[in-house]
């Protein structure tokens, strides 16, 4: 199938093009049958010298014989007045253009589902403390409605005990003073 596409020329961040009849299977830049016209981007678009060059009589017959312009040509070709009621360009729509592929596709699942997952683990956490920290001031409420006579010899022992340990060493403290 022969198409009408472009063939890249030019320097290093200096394209220029040439529109070519080129065999469909045929390089970019490779072999062609005819070149019919030139396209410079480098040049302003609403200069003196026109972007855009294009042999028309060519371009006609090669469209007569059934050669496919490829849609940057096709846009071109239906601006120029002799060429634009043979060539009717509209512009093409790919709305899975946007969409990620299928690999990116599972890593966004799988990102979404480890969030997800740590943040019902955070969740259960928090549940976890608000229901230990419920349960201890049931308890602190509950050893404070408990009757005091009760609670008054349990808790005095412990202290007692304390206050007989503290006595001796402040005594060894106090002699180890006096003589040094």
């Amino acid at each position: 199938m022969l198409k009408i596409r472009l063939a890249r020329g030019g320097a290093k961040k200096r394209p220029y093009y040439h529109i070519v009849i080129a065999d469909s299977h045929s390089p970019r830049d490779g072999k062609f049958i005819e070149k019919v016209g030139s396209y410079n981007p480098m040049l302003p678009k609403d200069g003196e010298t026109p972007r855009v060059a294009l042999k028309v009589e060519r371009i006609a017959e090669w469209l007569g014989k059934g050669a496919q312009p490829t849609d940057r040509v096709a846009r071109f070709l239906s601006q120029d007045e002799t060429l634009g009621a043979k060539v009717k360009w509209s512009q093409g729509n790919n709305p899975n253009k946007a969409q990620p592929g299928k690999k990116a596709q599972e890593r966004a699942a799988e990102r979404a589902q480890r969030e997800a997952d740590r943040l019902e683990a955070e969740a259960a956490a928090k549940a976890e403390a608000a229901e230990a920290a419920a349960k201890a001031k049931e308890e602190a409420e509950a050893a404070k409605n408990a009757p005091a006579s009760e609670e008054a010899p349990a808790e005095e022992a412990p202290a007692a005990e304390a206050a007989a340990e503290e006595t001796p060493a402040a005594e060894e403290a106090t002699e180890e003073k006096a003589e040094g």
